[in-house]
């Protein structure tokens, strides 16, 4: 235990810095519009217009320039708005740190009775607290790179944008059909095939406070700052159906030299404050060997969501957890419900069950499954399928994302070594078990822990 002026020091010290990093100005990088640039190859801000058809000096072939439009925006939210969307909520979806670890005490009378032996797990949480008066202070740094957006390789995500159907007064006289079908005249048939090598990598440093106002209940704030990178490339291609002369749909040229391949570049970094936490948690039995407690978190849009850093809305987290001791081998079960603010966000039913087992007196190894399970159907929509009724029935497939749930289930596997000063330190790899969402092969977390 330290001196009381030294204690009351590093508070100091900590509530300075927490004010001061909340403070800090941040400029805004504009990743979404990155994004977006992805899918733009003409002139000003609209994605998918030909700029080759709609700069042509015919009057005929300038119209189809933006006849590719409604295939992007078709749905209850944009492509653009689907990608930028599954990457900031699995921006802000990565795991805090548990709120309290080390030793845990309670106070009887002036006497410090511990109420844990070991470190305790890395990202679940247990039914321990601190103990009145005892400060907990946390530094993690984690680090991924997306690899996969509902399975789909990310350097690889494929979509087929479809002509609109063009109907209007006079078209069946001036077309000599029904332009009522989905495909008269012809040149509806033609389609733009886009590849999409989308990079997205990001690293937070998360800075952990926990204080104990009681026994029996705790209150802690989590400060992350996020860094987030995205580069990618994306490649279209007109494909023509029968014979068009001149051609309507090409991105550049002239109609009589028309090109039908563009390609575009984009990258772009951002780094600064990400959504703050604030979080309660309360020890409802402490009993040999199991213990229960809850935890209320809620976590505020202070990041960019421009910048992909934050959600954009409130997020609220309440779970019932139960631990146990069985001498050196600690289990534990979190159970809860994820509220999410953002108009394109599912809540979730959250699970997470493990251990942590004390291997030395300093060393204690931690094993978890951590899951979400999306209730109801995702707001994200993807444009749908298109499907052509001249010259001939067919289905066009928008993408080869599926139409899928976005269910999170992880491994996680980690440890703890604490030194004779009190410090601890950890190390700890979050490996995805199934498909859902925007998932790397690894989320690594390194940090450091500190009660007194």
């Amino acid at each position: 235990m330290h001196p009381p002026a030294q204690e009351n020091a590093v508070k100091a010290w900590l509530v300075w810095f927490v004010l001061v990093a909340a403070a800090t100005p941040l400029r805004a990088q504009g990743l979404e519009g990155r994004l977006r640039d992805l899918f733009i190859f003409g002139t000003g801000d609209n994605v998918l217009v030909l700029g080759g058809s709609a700069a042509s000096g015919n009057p005929a072939i300038q119209v189809h320039g933006m006849h590719f439009i409604p295939a992007a925006v078709a749905g209850n939210a944009t492509l653009i708005s689907f990608l930028t969307n599954s990457i900031s909520a699995n921006v802000t979806n990565i795991p805090l740190s548990a709120s309290s670890g080390g030793q845990t005490f309670k106070f009887e009378g002036a006497t410090p009775v511990a109420t844990s032996i070991s470190a305790g797990p890395i990202y679940a949480e247990r039914a321990q607290t601190l103990g009145r008066g005892r400060l907990f202070l946390g530094l993690s740094r984690s680090g991924l790179e997306y690899k996969t957006l509902r399975g789909v390789p990310m350097d690889d995500i494929r979509f087929t944008f479809a002509h609109a159907n063009v109907d209007f007064p006079g078209c069946d006289s001036i077309s000599g059909g029904d332009c009522s079908l989905y495909g008269f005249p012809v040149l509806e048939n033609e389609t733009i095939e886009f590849n999409l090598d989308l990079n997205v990598s990001v690293d937070a440093t998360n800075l952990l406070l926990t204080y104990g106002i009681t026994n029996a209940l705790d209150f802690g704030v989590v400060v992350p700052f996020v860094s987030t990178s995205l580069r990618g490339t994306s490649n279209a291609e007109v494909i023509p159906f029968g014979q068009s002369v001149p051609p309507a749909h090409f991105f550049s040229g002239t109609p009589e030299n028309p090109v039908f391949t563009a390609s575009r570049f984009s990258e772009g970094s951002a780094t600064g404050l990400g959504d703050v936490s604030a979080r309660l948690k309360l020890r409802l039995r402490e009993g040999t060997p199991v213990s229960v407690a809850v935890l209320a978190e809620g976590r505020f849009p202070t990041g960019s969501e421009e910048d992909l850093r934050g959600s954009g809305a409130v997020q609220l987290r309440g779970l019932g957890i139960v631990s146990a001791r069985l001498g050196d081998f600690s289990p534990h079960v979190n159970m809860g419900y994820q509220y999410r603010g953002g108009d394109l966000d599912t809540d979730s039913f959250l699970i997470t069950a493990g251990f942590d087992q004390l291997l030395a007196s300093w060393a204690t190894f931690a094993a978890d499954m951590i899951s979400e399970f999306q209730v109801g159907t995702s707001h994200l929509a993807l444009p749908p399928d298109a499907t052509l009724q001249y010259p001939f029935h067919r289905t066009i497939d928008a993408t080869d994302i599926p139409d899928r749930r976005d269910d999170l289930v992880n491994a996680s596997l980690g440890a703890k070594l604490t030194i004779p000063a009190g410090v601890t330190f950890l190390a700890n790899a979050l490996f995805p078990l199934n498909r859902g969402g925007m998932r790397p092969d690894v989320l690594w977390t390194a940090g450091v822990e500190y009660a007194f």
